[in-house]
């Protein structure tokens, strides 16, 4: 049979009941009051850059990449198909103005050279013939001409004494008839033979010129083909490195096809290339600095830009104020600013990545030993700095690193 519980036993039971349960309430609140202190965002001082806020001139660049390139390049392609039977000299070897690089096999140049020849000889000569003959027949015309003049003038004196004696009654009607007859065919003889000169002469001039058009076609053939072959000997028209030659002996060649680069390698210029979005802004004369190194910055303008776009890509060439610079080197890699606008005082702060152009942007101010997110606006994009129009005041501390994993926050604690 069940007895009852001590009352006393009871009301321990519930004590330590409550207790238990008072050390959990206890533990909870410990929790929600120190939990947000312990998870609250921090960063580092050491993994941060800062800059202030400073006035001071201003300058906005377009970024481009760039390549350093002789400034003079000469490109020697075959002017003819051909093959390659020698190579003289290799790349890298000093070349001076003249010097052969190549050997090509030109016996079939020679041979068409020599069939131009013997076709512009034999049109020539018959341009001379004909230029006699012309001279010839409009000889001939000309005195026969002269002849029937001399007809004339005697027909006409006749008819004259005719009409006189015929006055006189020392001739006949039909006399004079017959003598003004014989005049007036003089006359059309005459007319119909300053027709044949005309026609002839026109005629014979048609040849001749359309032989002296064929001996021109011909010379300027004939004066390709020596070209082409003098340009076969593949000779240096200036001193300088060859950078490229064809590699192998023996292989064939196409017209156009290059054979050899000869470079100034004391002079330099930089190729560089942007996004097309900048195309708009580009213009040749516009100052630009090119960046060699972290110690070396070389001035410089856009010499021309080139107006075909490939693959969504601009390419402009910038001379260089000191294109003898000793860390200039072909193929060296740089970074081109091209400055498109300049302010002479501004609000201003150190480039850096916590931002990315122009416009509305949040950035991280250091006020109180914490960093607080603050909107800004920026204008110019400069090669060192960033403009601010908006949000910033000048000596204010700002964050310059890349503070992306934080954005979402209002406030982020400096550690020290």
């Amino acid at each position: 049979m069940d007895r009852p519980l001590d009352p006393a036993f009871l009301k321990e039971q519930l004590t330590k009941r409550y207790v238990r349960l008072g050390v959990i309430v206890a533990a909870v609140a410990a929790l929600l009051f120190w939990i947000p202190g312990w998870i609250s965002p921090s960063v580092s001082k050491n993994r941060i850059r800062t800059a202030k806020v400073e006035t001071g001139p201003m300058a906005a660049t377009i970024s481009a990449a760039g390549t350093v390139v002789p400034e003079f390049e000469q490109v020697i392609s075959s002017p003819l198909d051909t093959r390659v039977l020698r190579i003289l000299r290799t790349a890298g070897t000093t070349i001076q103005i003249g010097q052969p690089i190549i050997e090509l096999d030109v016996s079939e140049a020679k041979l068409a050279l020599a069939r131009l020849n013997e076709q512009l000889a034999l049109k020539e000569n018959r341009q001379a013939q004909l230029r006699i003959d012309l001279d010839k027949t409009l000889n001939d015309l000309r005195s026969e001409l002269q002849i029937k003049k001399l007809r004339i003038d005697y027909l006409q004196t006749k008819v004259e004494q005719e009409e006189k004696l015929f006055q006189i009654g020392g001739s006949s009607k039909e006399q004079v008839r017959q003598s003004k007859l014989e005049l007036e065919i003089a006359y059309l003889e005459f007319a119909q033979l300053e027709n044949s000169i005309a026609n002839t002469q026109q005629s014979l001039q048609n040849q001749l010129e359309g032989v002296t058009l064929e001996t021109k076609i011909t010379r300027g053939e004939r004066d390709e083909a020596a070209r082409q072959l003098e340009l076969a000997a593949t000779k240096a028209d200036r001193d300088g490195v060859l950078t490229w030659v064809v590699p192998q002996e023996g292989v064939t060649i196409g017209k156009g096809e290059m054979l050899a680069k000869i470079a100034d390698l004391n002079a330099f210029r930089v190729e560089a290339t942007v996004s097309d979005v900048h195309a708009s802004r580009l213009a040749a004369g516009l100052p630009v600095n090119v960046k060699i190194d972290d110690e070396t910055n070389l001035a410089g303008t856009i010499a021309s830009v080139l107006p075909a776009i490939q693959n969504g890509i601009v390419t402009f060439l910038v001379a260089l104020e000191d294109k003898t610079s000793p860390r200039l080197r072909a193929n060296l890699r740089v970074d081109v600013y091209v400055v498109t606008a300049a302010k002479e005082k501004t609000l201003r702060v150190k480039r850096g990545p916590f931002v990315t152009g122009e416009g509305e942007h949040e950035v991280f101010v250091i006020r109180d030993g914490a960093a607080v997110r603050t909107p800004v606006r920026i204008g110019l994009v400069g090669f060192d700095y960033f403009e601010v129009m908006a949000g910033l005041q000048e000596g204010e501390e700002v964050i310059i690193s890349d503070m992306r994993d934080f954005i979402h926050m209002k406030e982020v604690k400096i550690r020290k």
